[in-house]
């Protein structure tokens, strides 16, 4: 697994927060980030649920009918060349679409969440994996994200909750930075890592 992130001088994630800088613009920014992105060559790239939203841009759409439901896994594309995978816990993520610009969507989720979302994302042709808590266990996620669908390099582009989970559960392999000239100046911004009790265990 390799983090990869951009962040500006005082650790800000969110180039929308950042400062005008004398060196470059943020689509500079952001093209340099995908370039690196592309260079690692992850056979998938995983962000949290608040990422993921900016993305999916989709609105609840349950089936009707829904009689069987796969759990705790439903493959709807197996052996796409890239995916886009979610974590998304309490089940609040909807989708437009299968895809997040080419990259075939896989969503994580808790063991809560109800048959009509599960039966919505299968609609959408979109994969799943449920825990088997209501909390993500992130090691065995990243067993099954590999037995099942052949994910052997990861790229970690999450937010900074996520990416402290992931850290704290000594998951990370490496850790991919671009220091953007800027600077955010914003009280209780968050950060490049956040460690909090559940990123302590290493559960989402």
């Amino acid at each position: 697994m390799i983090c990869h992130m951009m962040s500006s001088l005082d650790g800000g994630l969110h180039p929308s927060h950042y400062t005008e800088s004398p060196v470059g613009a943020k689509k500079e920014w952001d093209a340099a980030y995908e370039a690196v992105h592309e260079t690692l060559g992850g056979d998938a790239w995983l962000v949290g649920r608040v990422t993921m939203a900016e993305m999916a841009k989709g609105e609840p759409h349950p089936p009707s009918d829904h009689a069987s439901i796969e759990r705790p896994i439903h493959i709807a594309n197996r052996g796409a060349e890239r995916y886009a995978i979610a974590v998304d816990p309490s089940a609040k993520l909807h989708f437009r679409k299968a895809d997040i610009n080419g990259d075939a969507v896989i969503v994580l989720l808790g063991s809560e969440v109800l048959d009509a979302h599960l039966a919505e994302l299968a609609s959408d042709g979109i994969s799943y994996v449920v825990a088997g808590d209501r909390q993500i266990d992130l090691f065995e996620s990243l067993k099954t994200l590999r037995a099942e669908f052949g994910i052997e390099r990861l790229l970690l582009e999450g937010g900074g909750g996520i990416n402290g989970s992931f850290f704290a559960a000594g998951l990370v392999d490496e850790l991919s930075l671009i220091v953007a000239p800027t600077l955010v100046g914003r009280i209780n911004e968050q950060g490049f890592v956040a460690y909090g009790d559940e990123g302590l265990k290493g559960r989402v």
